[in-house]
């Protein structure tokens, strides 16, 4: 099977957890140690673009999942940050993984840090894309303008290509690109995100405060921070405090790109995290 075609090719699989039935994909490499991804706020599995999760194919066991209680996963969602990350690990243990790589996009990278700081001995190494330490001194929260754009009950291309891609023409272009690509599977399973669920998520995210921050320095194992300089939706300034932080950090960053950094430079980013993975 070529990598082009191997996460359009894979179906949706279920796994009983402690918290609920988790739905996930699995493709790519069948070897190494498996990354897991995890995802934005108000986001599911199938909300990953395709191009990205090809090209992550390509080199490495790559696993998406819904969190519990989000999309075709059941379950009560978390309301914390704790239970999210308790989540990802109770779905890792019910699959029977001793060792994983996690990647966490926004909301998601807050969800992978907290993870690694629960459970260090299971996570080999930490990607964080787009998001940072949660509150931090001097880091800028999201403007009200974003966050109604962030928060309506439904959104269209033009709110999605103003919280995730720069205004420039070339970067408008490869957010349409991505959004399009992101139709073939949405367009299928209409993968929405409860409103009640929303709202637990946004909790989430409103209740991060210093919990991260303060533990940074015990997040010891390698991390992988990247992140677009026009981020309009978590400051990029946080990635360079916490890089300061951490004591084994590595920083990219898209000066050209915001918050959906992943999806508008597929093949770099893809490429950025195979050499962070395969040191």
């Amino acid at each position: 099977m070529s990598a082009a075609i191997r996460s359009a090719l894979a179906e949706t699989q279920f796994v009983e957890t402690r918290d609920g039935r988790i739905a996930y994909r699995r493709f790519g490499q069948q070897a190494g140690v498996p990354l897991v991804l995890a995802m934005r706020f108000r986001g599911t599995m199938d909300h990953w673009d395709p191009a990205l999760l090809d090209a992550l194919a390509a080199h490495h066991d790559v696993i998406v999942f819904d969190n519990v209680g989000t999309a075709a996963s059941t379950g009560e969602a978390p309301a914390s940050i704790e239970g999210l990350a308790g989540g990802l690990l109770g779905f890792v243990e019910a699959l029977g993984l001793d060792r994983v790589d996690l990647l966490g996009w926004s909301m998601g990278g807050y969800v992978v840090q907290t993870a690694a700081l629960q459970q260090p001995e299971r996570i080999r190494r930490l990607v964080v894309a787009g998001s940072g330490p949660g509150a931090a001194p001097g880091v800028e929260r999201m403007t009200p303008e974003i966050m109604q754009i962030a928060t309506r009950s439904t959104n269209d291309d033009e709110d999605y290509l103003r919280l995730f891609f720069p205004s420039d023409p070339g970067a408008r272009d490869r957010g349409l690109a991505s959004l399009r690509r992101l139709d073939a599977r949405l367009d299928e399973s209409g993968a929405v995100v409860a409103a009640d669920t929303v709202r637990r998520q946004l909790a989430v995210i409103q209740g991060v405060g210093t919990t991260i921050w303060d533990r940074l320095d015990q997040l010891t194992l390698p991390v992988l921070l990247a992140t677009g300089v026009q981020d309009v939706m978590i400051s990029a300034y946080g990635n360079f405090l916490m890089a300061q932080r951490l004591p084994n950090a590595r920083l990219v960053i898209y000066s050209d790109a915001g918050h959906g950094f992943l999806f508008q430079h597929v093949e770099e980013f893809a490429e950025d995290v195979r050499r962070f993975l395969s040191r």
